[in-house]
């Protein structure tokens, strides 16, 4: 098999694809990353300004997503295009890895459209709607089915190593993440923080609504900033643990993660518990993030987690968002007004997401068995 995405080999067997590189993973995670920018953008805009002035498709931020889909379909189709014309099946011309991808830009192109259907027929989604639309939703999957080509790339190749060899994936996985907390930000406990003071349910919040109802409504409120909080521990743990299993990450890799994405979703917010990125809103949470990926780097050269040390593995798993989760509530006690959860909420729901991340270990790593 050939070693280079762009020069297939003269004569190829049959079943046999093009493998792609660094520098053509690169460019490709460098767009998908473009159209994923518009994608927090147009989230941005929902939740910044007024319905009236978004009931139009075309928008500078539909503008940046479309276009980042634009330039990486075209980046893949010209690649199709060359190895075609250097002998490869046409329907074996996509580099190895990639193959998804292409399906991916059709069902995003199809969603754009009937996007523009809906709207037409139904008007615009406003708040959660705008993440449960059918067509939005659509477009989440061809996203995903994108902008995961440089992951399932790398995935076949078996010299990777280093930030050299391994950027453009670390940059896959997290933008793989990005899009599964974006379309879970309703329940994220970095994009609403439930806990902490400024979010206790009050007589001052809900009018006239005191004893049994105020009750129910407090009892909703932690019920619902435990269950964001366990739902997002799983979705990162399964991403994490995924890689850490396949690659020898570097250094650094899981602070990039982590970082990244909380950087991306609380901006797009805006409201962590200040109401402006440049308040103290915003940033102790990134901060939060960055020490929580650094905490997880440090783990994983220590531990050593894998397939072949399992002990490690679901150690590391559970030790993760346990850290992470224990400097959220102390980031939120020092510098968000305070927690107003009680001590037996808080802590337990920092067991929990370590239970949580063990129990995703499992699933990555099973224990052996016998028939």
């Amino acid at each position: 098999m050939s070693r280079a995405s762009l020069s297939p080999s003269p004569t190829t067997a049959e079943g046999e694809r093009p493998l792609s590189n660094v520098a053509f993973d690169g460019v490709i995670v460098t767009l998908c990353a473009w159209f994923l920018g518009g994608l927090y953008l147009d989230g941005w805009a929902h939740q910044h300004i007024a319905e009236t002035e978004l009931e139009t498709f075309f928008t500078p931020w539909h503008a940046m997503l479309y276009s980042g889909l634009f330039a990486s379909a075209g980046a893949l189709g010209l690649t199709v295009f060359w190895n075609w014309r250097g002998g490869y099946p046409v329907m074996r011309a996509s580099p190895l890895g990639y193959e998804w991808s292409f399906l991916g830009v059709l069902i995003f192109l199809v969603g754009g459209l009937g996007d523009m259907a809906w709207h037409l027929l139904f008007g615009f989604e406003a708040d959660l709607e705008a993440l449960l639309s059918p067509t939005h939703l659509l477009l989440a999957l061809g996203a995903t089915l994108i902008l995961t080509g440089p992951l399932r790339a790398a995935w076949h190749r078996t010299d990777s190593h280093g930030w050299s060899a391994l950027w453009p994936m670390l940059v896959s996985l997290t933008l793989l993440l990005s899009v599964l907390t974006f379309f879970t930000q309703y329940a994220h406990p970095f994009a609403s923080t439930m806990a902490a003071e400024p979010h206790r349910p009050s007589a001052a919040l809900f009018g006239s609504m005191t004893g049994r109802g105020l009750a129910r409504v407090t009892f909703y409120a932690q019920a619902l900033g435990l269950i964001s909080l366990l739902l997002q521990t799983a979705l990162l743990m399964g991403v994490v643990l995924l890689a850490v299993r396949r690659w020898p990450l570097p250094w650094g890799s899981l602070a990039l993660l982590l970082g990244l994405n909380i950087t991306l979703l609380t901006l797009m917010r805006d409201q962590a518990y200040g109401s402006n990125p440049l308040d103290t809103g915003a940033f102790p949470l990134i901060a939060v993030a960055i020490l929580g990926g650094m905490a997880a780097d440090l783990l994983r050269w220590r531990l050593r987690p894998s397939a072949t040390r399992p002990a490690a593995f679901r150690l590391f798993a559970f030790a993760v968002p346990t850290i992470l989760y224990g400097l959220y509530f102390l980031a939120l006690r020092l510098t968000g007004g305070g927690v107003w959860w009680t001590v037996h909420l808080w802590a337990g729901a920092i067991g929990m997401a370590g239970v949580v991340g063990l129990l995703m270990s499992f699933l990555v790593v099973p224990p052996a068995f016998r028939d």
